[in-house]
């Protein structure tokens, strides 16, 4: 039998005490499984005081990761810390360059310096495993990178972001207010006491660059993301959604189009009866479209100690399987220095249409008025109704318009138009409707 694969692990939070515990509690399992023991032998965190619930055995103490990750005798070396820049970089950075395997769930890390950090793993012929940097426990990054290859992807979405599915989740099911959806969440431990990262978009922008990069073949681009939150959901926009045969959900998009790659994410409604409509709660879903499989769909856990912990296991496993000598597949599918240059894609034509609720003043020519905005721009529309809403009042009306197939440009410059003209009251909602079929 093989030798022991020795663990370091650095950071010790929920993630990192429920990777303990899972090694812990399934050792003679996964020696079963790989063939040798997979053995905890150094630790680093913040607090050594801190009671974990789980033991660490003789495992040696590291107050610095970095030095964990450069001095420490270990096989591999997993980084839980968190954060783009400081230890959990630097930490990674000195354990490729030792040339040891390193494990990681940190998306913000990757979408910033995964392709800089994949060219010293390659260089150095080891692994950079993240399978629990996306969605969670679902083994989107192994299929993608492994199960489809010779596919051609066209297109990947999905819901990757379990704090905001939980939020649109309450607010349809319960008739509660964002706010009141958001309170709940942050005591349940769903959301961060400050939760922009997660209700603004960014968590799920870092997560859709990570997975453009290996579906399409280009360099990670985090900056190049249209991005809108679920903030300013209303629950007008869920009962008019739910009237219209839709469900809103946050989606990360990322499609190959003719004039290049696009990535976006946003409130978008989708059909009641598509199967990503019926995604709830903390679960995410990644749907991966193809030229030889067709649409696949993964749902799973999204987020937590014990979804996270499987990953990360699981990423360690691998390891543990391969032997000396092995050729390790490219960290993004394809080898680093071969990625090209990320080429946003221009306006183009969004399919499935948008929904626009307006509240305007009570007046005559209101109608008539933002029907032809929509033409002035060459928006057709598949209808436009006073729509009756408990909030509306004596001086004030709420219109919804449903478009057909148009550019984001034509529909913001329209939208703009409505609002010199004066005819506005509150802040106009605009949400895509997304083919989810």
């Amino acid at each position: 039998m093989a030798e022991a694969l020795r663990i370091g692990i650095a950071g010790l939070g929920t993630v990192g005490a429920s990777v303990l515990r899972v090694l812990t509690e399934t050792a003679v399992e996964l020696k079963r499984q790989c063939g040798r023991d997979l053995v905890v032998t150094a630790v680093s965190a913040r607090d050594r005081s801190r009671d974990r619930a789980v033991p660490l055995g003789a495992a040696e103490w590291f107050d610095d990761p970095v030095e964990l990750a450069r001095q420490a005798d270990i096989d591999v070396f997993v980084e839980l810390i968190g954060g783009a820049e400081g230890a959990a970089h630097d930490s990674v950075k000195a354990a490729l360059e030792a040339g040891r395997h390193v494990v990681t769930g940190n998306k913000a890390l990757l979408s910033r310096h995964g392709v800089a950090l994949a060219e010293i793993a390659e260089r150095k012929g080891v692994l950079l495993n993240y399978e629990a940097a996306v969605a969670g426990g679902i083994p989107v990054i192994k299929t993608m990178r492994e199960s489809l290859a010779g596919n051609s992807i066209t297109r990947v979405f999905g819901i990757l972001n379990g704090t905001c599915n939980y939020i649109l989740t309450r607010m349809e099911a319960e008739g509660l207010s964002f706010d009141a959806c958001l309170k709940d969440a942050q005591r349940l431990g769903y959301a961060e006491a400050d939760p922009t990262f997660d209700i603004e978009g960014q968590d799920t922008a870092h997560k859709l660059s990570i997975l453009t990069s290996i579906a399409f073949g280009t360099r990670i681009a985090p900056d190049d993301i249209y991005m809108e939150g679920i903030s300013n959901i209303s629950q007008a926009d869920i009962r008019a959604a739910a009237e219209l045969g839709y469900r809103i959900k946050l989606l990360g998009v990322a499609q190959k189009t003719d004039s290049g790659i696009e990535q976006r994410v946003h409130p978008t409604m989708v059909p009641t009866a598509s199967v990503i409509a019926q995604v709830h709660g903390v679960t995410n879903a990644v749907a991966i479209e193809t030229d030889i499989l067709g649409e696949l769909l993964l749902s799973g856990p999204g987020a937590g100690g014990n979804a996270t912990a499987s990953a990360v296991v699981g990423d360690i496993a691998d390891i543990a399987k391969s032997r000396p000598g092995f050729q390790h597949g490219p960290v993004f599918g394809r080898p680093a220095k071969e990625l090209k240059p990320y080429k946003k894609a221009r306006m183009r034509s969004h399919a499935g249409g948008y929904f626009i609720r307006l509240t305007v003043y009570d007046r005559i020519g209101v109608f008539a008025a933002i029907a032809k905005r929509m033409a002035d721009n060459e928006i057709s529309l598949e209808s436009i109704v006073q729509h009756a809403d408990g909030l509306d009042s004596s001086d004030s009306k709420t219109v919804i318009l449903v478009t057909h197939e148009t550019t984001e440009a034509a529909v913001r410059k329209a939208v703009d138009g409505i609002t010199k003209d004066g005819h506005l009251i509150d802040k106009p909602q605009v949400i895509r409707i997304e083919r989810a079929d």
